[in-house]
């Protein structure tokens, strides 16, 4: 289904617009609009391949983008020219970029997106690739016009299990694919981190159904090699929120953690002068645009839905039933498919409990998956062909950042490391593209919609074209 961009060139000159931590995935505010980047992750990546070099970065918070420089000069390279958001078109003609990395605010992408493209440099963008349905089409047509290379960023792709399990799939091992039950569970520090800061605001993130489903849904449009077509959902603020947090008990009166004594015994507050990157990021740096980054989850301000339960009918024939829980005192994900030959069941425990620190929930660093998370579970495949005994398959363990599979989409966009060999050739093949980025995106504007109406969407009449 995907026409992989994996075999694009790879390296150069590459410019990155926004600077926060990407491992966190948090962003820079101003009281117009916001950007934000991937720190650890893309400069680390980009300064070990001496292919590559970052020569450029743009943002509104000239204190992140120093942030940046410091960390190139730990590494022992040459500091990047810092572009203000206004001048981010001036960087692109001054600075004779190879490649864009994309992480500013989702709901912004396509305004880097789209001058990129007609600039002729190839575009790495976070995912989800955008947030509506007019942004689609804009970087759609950009592609088209421009024939010009766009990666949207899905890094569970290149996670051993996942590519394992379409790998089954691919290989008839379970027949012809005919349902999908996905539950997927993010735990009381990661899914509460979204109700801390800008994702809280459906007009800047999609909601939970874009920015952080678009990844589920791609892994199973990458798994059963069909389209989503058409989507019903039912969803709600159902943990979150003042109203709940009142019902529950949970709720203390605070705006944010930050010299409030009441967050200091709040499991679901994080406080970001206890961790050297967030305090650097965003502790010292919040002068600069009043960025907040630990506003109080039980407040009144959210529009974002917490509970989620969605299905999907494919192009195949097959449908999927999705439910995402950001309360969860464990983390992780089952996923089940079914055929006509036998069953596939995939089970991630990413994290099997989680116990508050010394002042609220400050997580011991991994919020966001760019370490495995403390009380890390099991993992497994079960294969259950049809009149045979259950079998366990084998598979390699990932380590590190998202199963490990932040490592190997690096190598893949930006070319392995000095003395690594991708030893998979599997992996490029792995590279999404702005089809399957929409196709994600897709099925959570539907269920959005769906949410508003209670009524079945098509995704060929929401976005007004057939992908």
């Amino acid at each position: 289904m995907s026409q992989s961009n994996g075999q694009a060139k790879l390296g150069g000159r590459v410019g990155i617009v926004g600077t926060g931590h990407r491992a966190r995935e948090d962003l820079l505010l101003t009281a117009a609009w916001l950007l934000w980047i991937p720190v650890a992750l893309y400069t680390n990546a980009i300064a070990a391949r001496p292919s590559s070099q970052l020569v450029a970065l743009c943002d509104l918070n000239e204190e992140r983008m120093k942030y940046h420089n410091e960390l190139l000069k730990k590494l022992g390279q040459p500091e990047a020219k810092m572009y203000p958001a206004t001048d981010f078109e001036k960087m692109l003609k001054d600075e004779k970029l190879d490649v864009l990395v994309v992480t500013t605010v989702d709901a912004t992408h396509d305004q880097y997106i789209v001058p990129a493209l007609y600039a002729g440099i190839r575009v790495l963008t976070e995912k989800p690739m955008t947030t509506d349905v007019e942004k689609c089409k804009r970087i759609l047509k950009a592609v088209d016009e421009t024939k010009g290379s766009v990666q949207v960023l899905f890094n569970y792709r290149y996670n051993p299990a996942h590519w394992k399990v379409e790998e089954l799939v691919a290989s008839g091992k379970i027949g012809n694919v005919k349902s999908v039950h996905f539950e997927w569970l993010l735990d009381t520090v990661h899914g509460a981190d979204y109700f801390r800061r800008w994702h809280r605001y459906k007009d800047r993130s999609g909601g939970l159904m874009v920015h952080k489903s678009s990844h589920h849904f791609d892994l199973v449009n990458f798994w059963i090699n069909a389209k989503p077509k058409e989507v019903f959902g039912m969803g709600s603020l159902a943990f979150y929120g003042a109203e709940n947090g009142k019902k529950s008990g949970w709720a203390k009166d605070y705006y944010r953690a930050r010299d409030s004594k009441e967050a200091e015994t709040d499991p679901f507050a994080i406080h970001l002068g206890d961790q050297p990157d967030l305090k650097a990021l965003y502790h010292d740096a919040e002068h600069v645009d009043n960025y907040h980054r630990d506003m109080n989850v039980f407040a009144d301000d959210i529009t974002i839905e917490d509970d989620m339960s969605v299905l999907v009918k494919y192009s195949n024939g097959a449908t999927m039933t999705y439910h995402l829980t950001a309360y969860s005192p464990w983390e992780g994900y089952r996923v089940m498919i079914n055929g006509d030959k036998g069953r596939l069941e995939l089970e991630v425990v990413e994290s099997a409990f989680r116990l508050p620190k010394n002042k609220g929930g400050s997580a011991e660093g991994a919020v966001h998956g760019e370490k495995a998370l403390p009380n890390e579970g099991r993992q497994k495949i079960i294969l259950h062909p049809l009149w045979e005994t259950p079998q366990e398959v084998p598979y390699e363990i990932g380590k590190g950042g998202h199963g490990g599979g932040d490592d190997r989409m690096l190598d893949q966009i930006f070319g392995p490391r000095p003395g690594m060999v991708e030893k998979d050739s599997a992996v490029a093949r792995l590279g999404a593209n702005q089809i399957d980025g929409a196709l994600a995106m897709a099925v959570g504007l539907a269920a959005n919609e769906s949410f508003k109406t209670g009524k079945l969407v098509k995704i060929d009449e929401l976005l007004g074209v057939v992908l």
